[in-house]
């Protein structure tokens, strides 16, 4: 199985040599300490394992409700969704100094190699790790082809 990245633009921008033709002047001079109080877009991290008889996945999802994931299969499909609602709130003397709210939807999608019994499947979500096994479905090896 191939290896996903998800493009983060920040962390290529954290890199960036503000004034190249300064040369050692602003040497050590970083963008992260401005990008520091912006937090990074939710992701979901998984990990897939595979046995004999089934998939074992297991998906990061830290900060969601269990009600607000979803999780389908359409053959050998996964796909994984969850609503994330996040809000920050700054106090200083009983007054709001900052206040920020993020809502939004994160999903992942990715392909087995064998079809999953979806009738079979099961799903656990505990502090913040969804455990999914997904048993394949009887008679549908993957066939590989030689080629001549």
């Amino acid at each position: 199985m191939a290896n996903i990245t998800r493009f983060n633009p920040f962390n290529e921008l954290a890199r960036i040599d503000p004034f190249p033709e300064m040369g050692d002047w602003f040497k050590g001079f970083n963008l992260r300490p401005v990008l520091r109080d912006f937090e990074a877009e939710p992701q979901i991290r998984i990990e897939v394992s595979e046995e004999d008889k089934a998939y074992k996945i297991k998906a990061e999802i830290p900060g969601v409700k269990k009600e607000d994931i979803q999780v389908s299969v359409d053959g050998n499909r996964v796909s994984i969704s969850a609503e994330v609602k996040k809000e920050k709130e700054e106090k200083k003397d009983e007054k709001v100094i900052r206040s920020e709210r993020y809502y939004g939807m994160v999903s992942r999608s990715f392909l087995l190699d064998e079809e999953v019994d979806q009738g079979a499947a099961q799903a656990k979500y505990t502090d913040g790790v969804l455990d999914l096994t997904l048993p394949k479905k009887p008679g549908t090896k993957t066939q590989k082809i030689t080629v001549m």
